[in-house]
């Protein structure tokens, strides 16, 4: 989900919804209080969508971590053996 489009999105509903509202009520006050409880009932949507995506995703990362603790460690190697031999070219009188 896009915040920026989901908000912009969001704000277009409710223009939509609120002159539908006024049109079909006819009073300012109902369609302000309609509008409102629209709000807050696309805001708990939007959350529940968010926390349904972040628990998705940590399901995903915690299966891929335990997949990867099946698959057997690679022997460690020695810091000697990880490090290279640099050859020194230059002097200490060359300079």
């Amino acid at each position: 989900m896009y915040a920026p489009r989901v908000f912009v999105s969001m704000i277009c509903a409710l223009l939509v919804f609120a002159v539908a509202t006024y049109f079909i009520h006819g009073s300012f006050y109902t369609t302000l209080l309609q509008t409102l409880l629209c709000l807050v009932i696309l805001q708990v949507g939007y959350f529940i969508g968010v926390l349904v995506l972040v628990a998705r995703e940590k399901k995903q990362m915690r299966d891929a971590l335990a997949f990867q603790k099946d698959i057997p460690a690679a022997p460690e190697k020695s810091v000697s053996e990880t490090l290279t031999p640099v050859a020194h070219s230059a002097k200490l009188s060359d300079f």
